[in-house]
C-alpha cells in the first residue's frame, strides 16, 4: 500500500477518506479483520487474517500484523516501537512517529458511563471522526470508509473482543507497557455495551459485522471462524510465546465438484455437501446447462436405460437441479459454512442463473473452451468471480482468456488435463507455477485479480499437493457418493462413503504447511551446532 504524507492541517474525517482510499485496493477479498486484545485472538488461524484489510486496537500489531493501527494512549506507542511497526498506517491523537507510514492525526474523544450515547450518535452520524474511547467504533469507522470506495457491502469479523474481566491480554500483546487499572476493567462492560449498539447499529449498513466470540451477541467462535478457513492450528500454536514464530501458510481453496452425481435427488445432494464439508472442503460445485438446446435431437432421442427413463434426454433432464434444487443447496451451504458455486455451461443458463439465483462465483469449464461467443457473453456480462479451467487448450487460449475476461473481480485459472483419467506423465504441474507467475507480474495492473489452481483428473492427491507447491490457490477434486450401475462413469471421482476424500484434504493442508512463508528467515526450529 502506497500513501501520501499526512497532512495535519486535513480534516480527520477527510483524511481517513483519504487513508479508505489507499486501502480500498490494498487486499484481495471483501472483508475487514477488527483485531483486539482479548485471548481469543491468539487461537485465530493467521489464515483468516491472509488477504484481508486487518485493522488493529492499541498494540494489537504484535498479534497480528495488520493494515492500520489505531491507539490514543502514550503506553501504546511505546508497545508499538519496542515490538517493531507493524502496520501500514496509524491513526492516532498521540505524538507518534512512524518514518515511511502513514499518519492520520484525529483527537481523542474519552469513554464515559454519561457520554455513550454522544459516542453512538457520532458513529452513526459519520460528520465528524475521532480516535474513540471505545476504538473499535473508530475501526469500524475506517471499515465503512473502505466499503464507501469498493461500493459494496464488506463482511467485518471482530477478533479479539472478549469484554472478559480479569484475563489480560493475548500473550503476544503482554508487554510491559499497557497499564492496569480497576478503570480500564470497569470500562469493558461499558464497552461489552456499546458493541451491542454497535452491531445493531450497523443493520444494513454497508458492513454485514459478525463479533468473533463466546457472548449471546456473537456470530461464530473462534472455532467455527477457523473452520471456514480450514487450516487446523495446533495446540502448541495457539498460547505460543511472544518469541515464537507464527505459522505462516499460503491460502488454498478445496473444492469439491459434484457434477451431477446428486441425480437430481435433493436428500442425495444433502448427503454430498455434508460430507464434502466435513471432510473440510470450502466449496461444492455443481452444474448446470440446458439440456433441450446444449444436446441435439438425436442425441436426446438416442435409447439409454435409467431410472429416469429409456432416453438420454430423459436421463440428463433428471440430473438438472431446479430453482427448488439451488435454493436448497444455498441455504444448505449457508447453515454449514461452505461456498457453492455452479459450472454454468450455455448461455441460457447463465441467464437463467443471473435472473434467478445469488450467484457467488461461477465456472466456466474446459468443455466449453471453444464456445467463444457464450464466452465472449460471459466476459462482457458478470463481473463477479470467475473459475476457469483450461483442459485441451494451449497458450493461445491462456491470451485470449486475457484479452476478453476484464471486468471481473477474480480469474481463477486451473490448469487440467481433460483425460479422465490423467496419466501421471500428462498432468504438467509446471503450468501451475507458469499461472502463478502471471498472477504475480500481473498484481499491480488493472484488471481482474489472478488467482492460479488446479483441476484434478488424476488418481490420488500427489498432483494437487505439487500444484499447491507450484503456487495453487484453488484445487478441485471430483466426489461421488458409491456408485451407481446406470450413471455416466466418473473414474476420477473419489468416493465420500469413504475416507478418501478426507485424506485428499489432509494431504492438500499439510502440503499448505510444508510450502508454508516465501521469506527466507532463521526459524525457530535451527540453530548452529559450532
Amino acid at each position: 500500500m502506497t500513501v501520501d504524507p499526512p497532512d495535519p492541517s486535513v480534516d480527520p474525517a477527510v483524511a481517513v477518506n483519504r487513508l479508505a482510499a489507499d486501502l480500498a485496493p490494498a487486499s484481495s477479498t471483501d472483508t475487514i479483520v477488527i483485531l483486539g486484545k482479548g485471548p481469543s485472538a491468539e487461537g485465530v488461524s493467521p489464515q483468516v487474517f491472509a488477504g484481508n484489510l486487518v485493522i488493529g486496537i492499541n498494540d494489537a500489531e504484535r498479534i497480528q500484523p495488520t493494515d492500520v493501527t489505531i491507539f490514543h494512549e502514550d503506553w501504546v506507542a511505546d508497545s508499538l516501537h519496542d515490538g517493531g511497526l507493524r502496520a501500514s498506517a496509524y491513526v492516532t491523537s498521540a505524538e507518534f512517529e512512524a518514518p515511511g507510514r502513514a499518519v492520520v492525526r484525529a483527537p481523542h474523544q474519552p469513554l464515559g458511563s454519561n457520554e455513550e450515547d454522544l459516542m453512538l450518535s457520532r458513529f452513526q452520524d459519520r460528520e465528524e471522526f475521532a480516535v474513540e474511547g471505545a476504538i473499535f467504533l473508530s475501526a469500524l469507522e475506517i471499515a465503512r470508509a473502505v466499503a464507501d470506495q469498493r461500493g459494496r457491502t464488506q463482511t467485518v469479523w471482530m477478533v479479539g473482543f472478549d469484554f472478559t474481566p480479569g484475563t489480560g491480554p493475548a500473550r503476544s500483546a503482554t508487554t510491559q507497557f499497557a497499564p492496569d487499572s480497576s478503570i480500564r476493567r470497569a470500562n469493558l462492560e461499558l464497552q461489552q455495551y456499546i458493541m451491542r449498539n454497535a452491531l445493531y447499529a450497523l443493520q444494513d449498513s454497508n458492513l454485514d459485522v459478525q463479533h468473533v466470540g463466546a457472548k449471546e451477541f456473537s456470530a461464530l467462535t473462534v472455532e467455527e471462524l477457523n473452520a471456514r478457513h480450514r487450516v487446523e492450528v495446533s495446540q502448541s500454536t495457539r498460547g505460543r510465546a511472544a518469541d515464537e514464530e507464527e505459522l505462516v501458510v499460503p491460502p488454498v481453496e478445496i473444492t469439491a465438484e459434484l457434477t451431477t452425481n446428486h441425480f437430481g435427488d435433493l436428500d442425495r445432494l444433502e448427503q454430498l455437501v455434508r460430507a464434502a464439508h466435513a471432510a473440510g472442503a470450502d466449496w461444492v460445485k455443481v452444474q448446470k446447462r440446458d439440456v433441450e438446446t446444449f444436446y441435439t435431437r438425436e442425441q436426446l432421442a438416442a435409447p439409454y436405460k435409467s431410472p429416469f427413463g429409456t432416453t438420454f434426454g430423459a436421463y440428463r433432464q433428471q440430473l438438472e437441479l431446479d430453482l427448488d434444487g439451488f435454493r436448497v443447496l444455498d441455504e444448505l451451504c449457508d447453515d454449514l459454512g461452505i461456498g457453492w458455486f455452479a459450472s454454468v455451461l450455455d448461455q441460457p443458463s447463465f441467464q437463467w442463473m443471473l435472473d434467478h439465483l445469488d450467484v457467488p462465483r461461477v465456472k466456466l469449464p474446459s468443455t466449453i473452451s471453444e464456445k467463444r461467443d457464450y464466452l465472449r457473453f460471459v466476459a462482457e456480462e458478470y463481473t463477479g468471480s470467475l473459475v476457469i479451467s483450461t483442459g485441451m487448450t494451449d497458450a493461445s487460449y491462456e491470451d485470449w482468456l486475457l484479452e476478453t475476461f476484464t471486468r471481473q473481480d477474480t480469474l481463477y485459472l486451473l490448469h487440467c488435463n481433460s483425460a479422465y483419467p490423467t496419466p501421471d506423465e500428462h498432468t504438467n504441474i509446471g503450468v501451475v507455477r507458469h499461472y502463478a507467475q502471471l498472477a504475480a507480474q500481473r498484481a499491480a495492473e488493472s484488471g481482474p485479480r489472478i488467482v492460479p489452481g488446479y483441476s484434478s483428473h488424476d488418481f490420488g492427491w500427489m498432483a494437487s499437493a505439487l500444484a499447491v507447491a507450484g503456487g495453487a490457490g484453488m484445487v478441485e477434486k471430483h466426489v461421488k457418493l458409491g456408485n451407481t450401475e446406470w450413471a455416466h462413469f466418473d473414474a476420477v471421482a473419489v468416493d465420500l462413503t469413504t475416507e478418501e476424500f478426507a485424506e485428499y484434504v489432509s494431504a492438500i493442508r499439510q502440503a499448505q504447511v510444508h510450502v508454508g512463508s516465501a521469506e527466507k528467515r532463521i526459524t525457530a526450529s535451527e540453530h548452529h551446532k559450532y
